[in-house]
């Protein structure tokens, strides 16, 4: 049986952990070319080594996606490399709780740059090439998924900034979804419940002991879960299109 997406090339962004690392390899599996982008170049060149040496094809672009200029530089590496570009994946992102009286507002900025901006600079750029694999490409569709959370569905105290990004997020991708729909690139946005990974790390201790500590979802989601929802989105046949998946823990309320 031929992989669906063989033939095409990927760019999973967040991929040195989780569920951009997860993604990358379900990609992969599925017959993509994948590029991985993230800061830290001793793990994405891992995860490229561990792709190849499973039958996949894989290529680092380590760069800083808050900066506009290496975002931009980092679709044009791929597209250099491969040729093409079929498939973008949006999926860096922080999360860092506090309350918005007492929370350092270079913590705001740190969330807006990363799940925000570093976003929309890798979408504005990959979107030529995108077009062009619907016009011209074997699938004849081409593929953004978002990666937000159900923090872009309900707001919690505690949660307002990475709320606002989320929210954003989710509003960002349903008008684009509807400027570009009609050229068959499809935009998807995956929002995940409580996933084990390293976002809750970036938090200070009293927030990561306040969650640790939390027994409110016995039974987290693996970043697996999220590579395979974000599969199904990009392997689904060209006349149909997912504009929203809500993925939860069964334990999760």
């Amino acid at each position: 049986m031929t992989a669906k997406l063989a033939g095409t090339v990927a760019l999973v962004t967040g991929a040195s952990s989780g569920i951009g690392d997860a993604t990358a390899r379900a990609l992969a599996v599925q017959g993509a070319s994948v590029a991985v982008v993230a800061r830290r170049k001793d793990r994405l060149h891992t995860l490229v080594a561990e792709i190849e040496a499973a039958g996949g094809t894989a290529y680092a672009v380590p760069a800083d996606i808050t900066d506009r200029s290496q975002a931009e530089q980092a679709v044009a590496e791929v597209v250099n490399q491969f040729g093409q570009l079929d498939i973008l994946i949006n999926n860096a992102g922080l999360m860092l709780l506090g309350t918005v009286t007492d929370q350092e507002v270079d913590e705001w900025e740190r969330m807006i740059a990363i799940n925000q901006n570093g976003l929309l600079y890798m979408t504005k750029a990959a979107l030529p090439h995108l077009f062009a694999a619907a016009r011209e490409g074997v699938r004849e569709v081409a593929d953004i998924v978002n990666i937000s959370s159900i923090a872009g569905r309900q707001a919690w105290a505690n949660y307002g900034i990475y709320n606002m990004t989320k929210f954003g997020v989710n509003g960002f991708s349903e008008a684009l979804r509807q400027e570009i729909t009609k050229k068959y690139v499809r935009v998807g946005v995956l929002e995940p419940g409580a996933v084990a990974t390293e976002l809750i790390s970036h938090n200070n201790k009293t927030v990561r002991n306040e969650l640790s500590a939390s027994d409110a979802v016995p039974e987290w989601l693996q970043p697996e879960d999220i590579a395979d929802s974000v599969a199904f989105m990009v392997t689904r046949p060209r006349r149909s299109s997912i504009p929203e998946l809500w993925t939860m823990p069964t334990s999760q309320v």
